[in-house]
């Protein structure tokens, strides 16, 4: 949840309020009916409502801004140590004055009372992060998410300090040469699955 939680909220905060549910839905539809399942509802219709009203959609962001404050409603006002009494302030006004928005820039989301910026996350954090920032288009998603899967494999063997792990935090929190880490990232992602090949091929039958 932690990951997930402070993936999407760094994302929201560089201003991809689109993308920002993506990191939270999966967890979301897991969810049985309670406390979190309302949360991460809330989040994900807020950062929609913020979505639609940066596009000028206003119909849409005060509809989605009076749902997630119904979500938020009951929650703690630092539920999992995230701002949601400020978020539920905020969408008040957003759900009344949509067009707010173009006067002052949208609320901040912030985590245990920081802004929580890419920079910011750990390496789970930014795998996370990195799949969907890579599904959004980004990048190559297929070959992200082969990196991520080595970074991850490399981080459970003690190898925290393994390229795969450096370029996917490289790939969150370096957006203007995000094309010369994914280069990399395909790089090294090639010659892996050509080791893997090539080790795999030993024990076939011939």
């Amino acid at each position: 949840m932690d990951a997930h939680l402070q993936a999407g909220i760094a994302i929201y905060n560089a201003g991809r309020f689109h993308a920002a549910h993506d990191a939270w839905e999966d967890r979301w539809l897991a969810l049985d009916a309670g406390e979190d399942e309302r949360f991460l509802h809330g989040l994900i219709q807020f950062t929609a409502a913020v979505h639609h009203a940066t596009e000028h959609n206003w119909t849409g962001a005060c509809g989605l801004a009076e749902s997630a404050r119904e979500y938020l409603a009951d929650l703690p006002e630092d539920y999992r140590g995230v701002n949601v009494d400020e978020v539920r302030e905020y969408l008040a006004v957003l759900g009344t004055d949509p067009e707010s928005i173009e006067r002052a820039p949208p609320l901040s989301l912030t985590h245990e009372g920081r802004q929580l910026v890419l920079d910011d996350l750990d390496f789970e954090a930014s795998a996370v992060a990195a799949e969907v920032l890579a599904e959004e288009g980004d990048s190559d998603h297929a070959t992200v998410e082969c990196a991520v899967e080595y970074a991850r494999e490399d981080v459970a063997a003690g190898n925290e300090t393994s390229p795969f792990v450096t370029l996917v935090m490289d790939f969150v929190r370096d957006p203007n040469n995000r094309g010369i880490v994914l280069q990399r990232l395909t790089e090294h992602t090639e010659r892996r699955a050509a080791r893997d090949r090539d080790v795999d091929g030993l024990f076939e039958e011939r």
